[in-house]
């Protein structure tokens, strides 16, 4: 399926639940797409966009919060509803990352806001993503000369100290900073230092192929975003 610019899923056996959501966020211009059980909502292809997981905790193939862990790092943040308001329930969903547990009859207003903010921190760990990808792929592009000495500077080695190591001058060791420092698009020490810790570049690692960037889906958004602060 491909969707324009954000989705809300809704998975609910019971389809007056499904029409209530569906009313409400659709009053609010949301773009809903709706499923009766959990089987159906997971033969749906991934979103290339922000979207949201509003989740019935009963299902007629399987629990919400059963759901729910099988789709641990692999699906967008969650918001549950629930016809019986079960603290235990309310405790594990949020233990295991869920954004918001709703007892309906609910408020349409925390509804909507539950939502959003599940929307919102989707977006941002979308942005972020994209942005750790592009300084991967950049890191990707060094040769293996620069990422050891870029490894070695980062880590606070002097320059001297660098070329001691490495068996070269000291002279070279600049030559191969200054690249690094273009090839990264790095405007000082601190950014590359910077981009070195985000993209958890090992000292010691000299077969990288490719950068540690956590995947949208790889990562909860709502997990990557808590990282990032």
């Amino acid at each position: 399926m491909n969707y324009s610019a954000q989705v809300v899923f809704i998975v609910s056996g019971d389809s007056d639940v499904r029409s209530s959501l569906e009313c409400v966020l659709s009053a609010r211009g949301l773009h809903t797409v709706s499923f009766e059980t959990a089987a159906e909502y997971l033969a749906c292809a991934t979103p290339s966009v922000p979207a949201c997981l509003v989740l019935d905790v009963e299902l007629p193939d399987t629990g919400g919060l059963d759901l729910q862990q099988q789709l641990m790092g692999a699906g967008p943040p969650i918001v549950f509803v629930t016809r019986h308001a079960d603290l235990a329930c309310a405790v594990r969903a949020i233990k295991a990352g869920a954004l918001d547990f709703l007892a309906m009859p609910f408020d349409p207003q925390q509804l909507l806001r539950a939502v959003q903010a599940a929307l919102d921190i989707c977006d941002s760990a979308r942005a972020q993503h994209e942005k750790l990808k592009e300084i991967g792929d950049r890191y990707a592009r060094l040769t293996p000369r620069e990422r050891q000495v870029l490894r070695r500077v980062v880590s606070g080695l002097l320059n001297k100290q660098v070329a001691a190591e490495l068996g070269i001058s000291e002279i070279t060791v600049q030559i191969h900073r200054q690249r690094v420092m273009r090839k990264m698009r790095a405007a000082s020490f601190a950014d590359l230092v910077r981009f070195a810790g985000l993209l958890r570049v090992p000292f010691d690692d000299d077969t990288f192929v490719g950068a540690a960037v956590p995947m949208y889906y790889t990562t909860p958004p709502y997990q990557m975003l808590q990282m990032q602060r």
